[in-house]
């Protein structure tokens, strides 16, 4: 059978040069970075060359470069690392906004029942947080605004440098949910102007269960897990010597590809829009009007549901939505926050294209889409 991945989104598959870089890490170089002996070295050495590499994809230097497990542990770490520095009653006001994932609403949602208060500002009908947004919720105890660089369901990217110049005239800091972003488009933090900036290695063709965290230097953060000072204090835990590695190398692969992936993603996605509106009468394009990530397209069938159309393709590998709220009930808070009915919501279908998709994929996909809709579609 035939399968076609249009999930990129979710997840990237590991490039094969990432795969090759990190294997000897497994059982040749298997020393722990903390040791002082031949084999730590070559850890440490190993680690600090991925850290500049990761560096030089968001242009920032490499001290500023903390690994996590992930890009769930870098948020964790940049809104509670923040946040648990001063007490709720002294300066204990965090905005995010309708559109953030999980990642950042679930801890945004455990310090509030710790005390601290949280705004959420609204986005608009093309999934857009407005800078005006941003700067009507500060406060006088704002200590950080956390908007994501680009959202992962319809991919609309925000106006993170001008959120920033705002937040930072009143002084309040800035951290930027990078995980679909980095990769696709630039995102450097000297451009965007963030004091902390997440990346997720599985996002960037590199292995699950690492990421990054930049943290501009001077900022005082509260570590999340404590035990010894490794990533300078900020995350205890012997280094993953093979994962950092994994995505110290497909932190270079993407940046030396990013203009020409862009391009091509961006072919291969009006491609596949062009196909199914000109298949589907009344397809709705989800952020068309916003500045939307290169490889995503979000769209809603008319008279049909999502999930319908999904089980009758299991030969295409898609999405409903975010696939870490996929298994939920609930409907997208990102299409919600853009005025979408429930029904629309449950009518609408993620695709995302990446490095090892062809034009060919695109054709098919496309006319797997339109013959499926035409079958479940209610008259």
């Amino acid at each position: 059978m035939r399968r076609i991945y249009l999930d990129y989104n979710a997840t990237t598959p590991v490039a094969p040069s990432v795969v090759e870089a990190m294997q000897p890490f497994f059982s040749v170089h298997y020393g722990n970075a903390s040791s002082t002996h031949s084999m730590g070295r070559a850890a440490s050495e190993a680690i600090a060359d991925a850290r500049s590499a990761v560096s030089n994809l968001i242009g920032c230097d490499a001290e500023e470069i903390i690994f996590t497990s992930g890009g769930t542990e870098s948020n964790n770490l940049a809104l509670k690392g923040i946040m648990l520095k001063s007490a709720p009653s002294s300066g204990g006001h965090l905005v995010i906004s309708a559109i953030e994932h999980p990642a950042i609403s679930s801890p945004a949602r455990f310090l509030e029942r710790m005390g601290y208060d949280i705004s959420i500002v609204p986005c608009d009908e093309n999934g857009v947080v407005q800078p005006a947004s941003i700067e009507q919720a500060l406060r006088r105890d704002t200590r950080l605004v956390s908007i994501m660089h680009a959202n992962n369901e319809v991919g609309s990217i925000q106006p993170i440098r001008e959120i920033a110049e705002i937040c930072h005239a009143r002084n309040v800091m800035v951290h930027t949910d990078a995980s679909q972003s980095v990769g696709k488009i630039p995102a450097s933090v000297q451009q965007l102007d963030v004091d902390l900036l997440t990346i997720a290695g599985h996002k960037i063709y590199g292995p699950k269960g690492v990421g990054a965290l930049f943290v501009r230097e001077g900022l005082d953060l509260e570590p999340v897990l404590h035990g010894s000072e490794h990533e300078h204090g900020l995350r205890a835990g012997t280094e993953n010597t093979p994962y950092i590695v994994g995505l110290g190398k497909a932190s270079a692969l993407v940046g030396k590809a990013l203009d020409e992936s862009c391009d091509r993603m961006t072919q291969l996605r009006d491609l596949l829009q062009t196909k199914l509106a000109s298949g589907i009468p009344l397809l709705k394009i989800n952020g068309l009007q916003s500045r939307r990530l290169p490889n995503t397209l979000s769209v809603t069938f008319p008279k049909a549901s999502a999930m319908m159309i999904l089980k009758r393709i299991p030969e295409l590998c898609a999405s409903t939505g975010s696939a870490c709220s996929s298994h939920s009930d609930n409907p997208s808070s990102t299409l919600s926050a853009m005025g979408l009915s429930t029904i629309a919501i449950r009518s609408t279908i993620r695709l995302s294209v990446g490095w090892y998709t062809s034009q060919d994929d695109i054709e098919t996909a496309a006319n797997w889409l339109v013959d499926a809709w035409e079958n479940v579609k209610v008259n």
